[in-house]
């Protein structure tokens, strides 16, 4: 059932301090750094990743470098940080959330925080890691008023700001999982679809569920091949409803014209085989189709997407459009 939403929603704003990331990892163990109810919206600061020496080395000014990220990088002990190096705003606990129930989170706006990105891939990470055996970092500005990305001259790359990683805690037999490659909870899953007005559905696998979000890109292509986006610091404005007692075994997104299954696995075949799974386990469910019509349908007319090859899990999501459905 959906929980019922209080009839005075509160609004929260959580920034990103020593406090109150979760650096690296999505954990079960985690103690959450805000408590929230159904319904409830919360306005999300998150930080790029990035150091403020990575950055200024790459040409930017000391005085651009924002004061959290110095904060964060100052006051988060070595030990609270990692396996991955994402830094993640959260984690933020959902008031009767169980293991059993689904997270729904409304991304209701998603704002630029600074006005500049970077892209940087290195020997050893990336997709072509043998074409491009040494690392680079170029500092890419960003035109808010135009919503581009002035990537080079002649070059304009449109924004459509996004978190890379969204996710909730995964099951405690995890322990502090790596917040690198995307898996049942979520997580880094790179998908660009994921922006302003969509929906994503998350199983919860942990008490209050514990979402956390960060790894903001301005803009990416399908893939992420050289092992980043436009990354960037983000402000999201989320709203979190709880369905009590209706278990989801995977995330699962949906957009104003399209509903969107997912795999991961460190084998592409895998991930595709996974995502295509989710998607007919969805149809059966959600449309009342059988098995073998929900698997011809996504032949004819879904789409299987590659969303990034780079974090170990590889991300494999099925678009099924929305218009393919006539009944009301």
């Amino acid at each position: 059932m959906l929980l019922a939403t209080p009839a005075a929603a509160e609004r929260y704003e959580l920034k990103a301090t020593p406090q109150t990331v979760a650096w690296g990892h999505y954990d079960a163990t985690d103690r959450p750094v805000l408590t929230i109810r159904s319904g409830d919206t919360v306005v999300m600061h998150t930080l790029l990743t990035n150091s403020p020496t990575g950055l200024e080395r790459a040409g930017v000014a000391p005085a651009d470098v924002e004061p959290e990220l110095r904060a964060v990088y100052d006051g988060v002990p070595a030990g609270a940080r990692g396996p991955g190096g994402h830094i993640l705003t959260g984690p933020i606990a959902i008031e009767g959330a169980m293991p059993g129930d689904t997270l729904e989170v409304r991304i209701l706006k998603i704002d630029l925080a600074i006005p500049y990105a970077y892209n940087a891939f290195r020997y050893g990470a990336g997709f072509l890691t043998d074409d491009f055996p040494y690392a680079r970092v170029k500092i890419v500005p960003l035109d808010r008023s135009a919503m581009i990305a002035k990537f080079g001259p002649g070059v304009a790359v449109p924004l459509h700001p996004f978190f890379g990683s969204m996710g909730v805690a995964p099951p405690p037999s995890f322990g502090r999982y790596d917040s690198a490659p995307p898996t049942i909870n979520g997580g880094n899953m790179d998908d660009k679809a994921l922006v302003a007005g969509t929906i994503l559905y998350l199983p919860v696998h942990a008490p209050g569920a514990l979402f956390q979000a960060g790894d903001g890109h301005a803009a990416q292509g399908n893939g992420e091949v050289d092992i980043t986006a436009l990354e960037t610091s983000l402000v999201g404005t989320f709203q979190f409803v709880l369905h009590k007692g209706q278990a989801t075994s995977y995330p699962r997104a949906e957009t104003p014209t399209a509903y969107i299954a997912m795999g991961f696995d460190d084998d592409l075949s895998n991930a595709t085989r996974k995502g295509l799974r989710n998607a007919v386990d969805f149809l059966v469910a959600a449309k009342g189709m059988t098995r073998d019509d929900a698997y011809m349908l996504l032949s004819v007319g879904g789409d299987v997407e590659i969303t990034e090859l780079v974090d170990r899990n590889k991300g494999v999501h099925v678009v099924i459009p929305k218009a393919l459905f006539t009944a009301r």
